[in-house]
């Protein structure tokens, strides 16, 4: 089987491959233009999918989708199990995300994000049968020190000690949710601020391992897909992810164990969502975040930011493009 990362002969420019995703991620911000704040998420989506998809198939790898978007009216649609690229170079297991955010997109908010995640063949973890998981994320302070299995006030104070600041300096980022009541405020009593995010919890996972962002923890319940996609981030960043699969009722729990996926407060690590650390992982802004700037139309030209990350080598690459509209919208 061909490495994704590790032979890096001219016969095998694997490097070379996340550059060519990002013009998968950016073709999807670009198609999602007309559509941001237009309250039309599906719309949205839609355009997203059809071009991420469109470009992947000119890609020079040999994907199957282990994350994707499911199959609508029959149509494939990156499907889970669907093959992608051209089918010549390395073997890779892909979870796509189009936009993570079709809300934030629709609203016209931060932090909507076009994103692809590649590794090694029958290294990333399928957890779709399971929609939610619990998360917790950090930098690489967090790395042996802070554990999903503790409670949050604790995991605060621990986190705090190793960065050497106080707790009220600690900022936790959390979706908005009526689930996250309780945990919000236990952040809260323990003397920690909040960011609260009404989606889009992968920008949120990478921005509390990034050396200089302004969270230090991302915590709470979002989707498995997102867990999976952010630990092969993470792998370049030398942060920390847990993750424990949280069934909504027993017939989703039914559904993992026919899986063969772990229940009942069973953690998995880093390692145990995708093994290794030859991932890629490449995001470019739909809308303005953190992590990236949005994608923006000026006169004749489109603007894009990407950020590519790589595990082999820990390094995280901005990329600002700017496209022709007249070969776009």
């Amino acid at each position: 089987m061909v490495s994704l990362t590790a032979d890096m002969s001219p016969l095998h420019p694997d490097r070379n491959l996340a550059l060519e995703l990002v013009r998968a991620t950016e073709a999807a911000a670009i198609r999602s233009v007309p559509f941001i704040g237009r309250g039309a998420k599906e719309a949205a989506d839609g355009a997203a999918v059809d071009a991420m998809r469109a470009f992947l198939t000119t890609v020079s790898f040999d994907g199957t989708i282990v994350i994707g978007e499911g199959e609508k009216d029959n149509a494939p649609m990156l499907f889970n199990g669907e093959s992608v690229g051209n089918g010549r170079g390395p073997q890779c297991d892909v979870a796509v995300d189009p936009i993570d955010g079709t809300s934030l997109t629709a609203a016209g908010r931060n932090n909507a994000l076009s994103v692809i995640a590649v590794s090694d063949r029958g290294t990333m973890l399928d957890a779709s049968s399971v929609f939610y998981m619990d998360k917790l994320v950090t930098g690489p302070a967090g790395v042996g020190v802070v554990d999903i299995r503790l409670p949050i006030g604790e995991n605060i104070r621990l986190l705090a000690k190793a960065l050497g600041k106080p707790v009220d300096e600690i900022v936790v980022s959390v979706l908005n949710r009526p689930r996250h009541d309780q945990l919000i405020a236990d952040i809260r009593e323990a003397g920690a601020g909040t960011r609260l995010m009404t989606d889009g919890d992968v920008a949120g996972g990478i921005n509390a391992a990034r050396h200089n962002a302004r969270t230090d923890m991302c915590v709470g319940i979002g989707g498995s897909p997102e867990g999976i996609v952010t630990a092969c981030a993470i792998k370049a960043l030398g942060g920390h992810i847990q993750g424990r699969l949280w069934p909504r009722d027993d017939d989703e729990s039914q559904r993992a164990i026919d899986a063969g996926l772990k229940i009942g407060g069973h953690v998995y690590e880093a390692d145990d969502m995708v093994q290794g650390s030859n991932t890629i992982f490449v995001a470019t802004g739909v809308t303005n975040g953190e992590l990236v700037a949005g994608v923006r139309r000026e006169g004749g030209y489109v603007y894009t930011e990407s950020v590519v990350l790589r595990g082999a080598s820990g390094t995280l690459r901005r990329l600002s493009s700017e496209h022709l509209v007249s070969k776009w919208l």
